[in-house]
């Protein structure tokens, strides 16, 4: 057996031991070449994962609608829980989140927060579980993995105004991301030009960090390459949206 194929198998059964193995089902994104880094060929549902953006307004924005994009394509309602309500909800709709699929937990701290995250994650059915909070402990993690695990759904903590180095440390995540902001592509002419974003795969069990450059979701909530990155010729066949 060659050395990939002993090291994609044992990633595999780290993956499944984890719980990080997809088997409450996956959510693609439809690029080959960033679902082909994650175990199952997407994220996890039945998992936590981590998102952050950093202190920047504009990267916070595009981490939002990043992590509104992967929820668009989930069916059932969300819990999006924070510690006071300053989610621009139009924005969420933009990116094919519609606000009535959306329940806002207005929760006062980071503590009460990740107490709503739990409680609302042992019910299943739901498209998925939000919660916003500056920073949190690695036994706190661990119960939202188990909560996720119990259930099915999905959970995504969201970082807010987090500095890189802010990120370093152990969490039960199974996936970490940083999205920021990147120039939009110049149309040579005066006119607003689809977002672009930097999004950095930091952590993935099992698997190795990467990065990509993207456009920003459309208003089913797909995101894409960008034609420049797409029409090289080594990459013709990432040539897809995701589903």
């Amino acid at each position: 057996m060659r050395q990939s194929a002993v090291l994609d198998d044992l990633r595999a059964r780290i993956a499944q031991i984890e719980g990080a193995d997809g088997r409450h089902g996956v959510i693609p994104f439809g690029i080959e070449s960033i679902d082909c880094r994650l175990p199952g060929g997407g994220m996890a549902t039945g998992a936590l994962h981590e998102i952050a953006g950093s202190t920047d307004l504009a990267d916070e924005a595009s981490a939002t609608v990043f992590l509104a994009g992967i929820l668009a394509r989930v069916e059932g309602p969300v819990f999006w829980c924070l510690r006071w309500r300053d989610l621009f909800a139009p924005a969420l709709h933009l990116a094919g989140l519609h606000p009535d699929r959306v329940i806002h937990v207005e929760a006062g701290s980071d503590t009460n927060v990740l107490l709503a995250m739990e409680e609302c994650l042992r019910q299943p059915g739901l498209a998925g579980v939000v919660g916003e909070v500056a920073k949190y402990s690695t036994t706190a993690s661990k119960r939202l993995q188990l909560a996720a695990e119990g259930s099915g759904v999905a959970a995504f903590v969201f970082r807010r105004a987090s500095r890189v180095e802010q990120a370093v440390g152990g969490t039960a995540a199974a996936t970490r991301w940083r999205v920021t902001a990147h120039p939009s592509e110049d149309l040579g002419i005066p006119s607003l030009g689809r977002p672009r974003w930097r999004v950095e795969l930091e952590r993935v069990r099992g698997g190795n960090p990467h990065s990509w450059i993207v456009e920003g979701c459309d208003a089913t909530g797909r995101i894409a390459l960008p034609a420049a990155l797409v029409d090289r010729p080594a990459a013709q066949e990432e040539r897809q949206f995701a589903a």
